[in-house]
């Protein structure tokens, strides 16, 4: 059975907080793209941090019955992009995260720091 969005937002963000991951943003992008509903933006403290916190999430989803449909940058761990479908998680070091800015380029997105509530947008 497919994982809503809500319960993934859920999820991705308990297992971001399990591994101490910091400034961790929720972003609702339905209304922005068709591309998935929910964007998450978090940061590690360093390359390893980064490739550790992916590689958690990624085995929680799975554990959720939700595997990645594609994983990027898990190698250098700069910037390890998973994407979940409905949500794509993004996991940055801290000079990746202020040199592009994600929050930014999605502006007009409903932000927030706990799981979406069914039915908002």
């Amino acid at each position: 059975m497919p994982v809503s969005a809500e319960a993934l937002t859920r999820l991705v963000t308990e297992a971001l907080d399990d591994r101490k991951t910091q400034r961790i943003t929720v972003l609702d992008v339905r209304a922005l793209t068709d591309v998935t509903d929910v964007m998450v933006v978090a940061g590690g403290r360093s390359a390893r941090h980064v490739k550790a916190t992916a590689e958690h999430v990624i085995e929680q989803s799975k554990a959720a019955g939700c595997r990645p449909l594609g994983v990027e940058g898990l190698r250098e761990g700069e910037w390890v992009l998973v994407d979940l479908g409905d949500l794509v998680l993004h996991v940055m070091t801290p000079d990746t995260r202020e040199t592009y800015q994600l929050e930014k380029l999605w502006g007009g997105a409903e932000r927030s720091r706990s799981p979406l509530k069914a039915g908002s947008a």
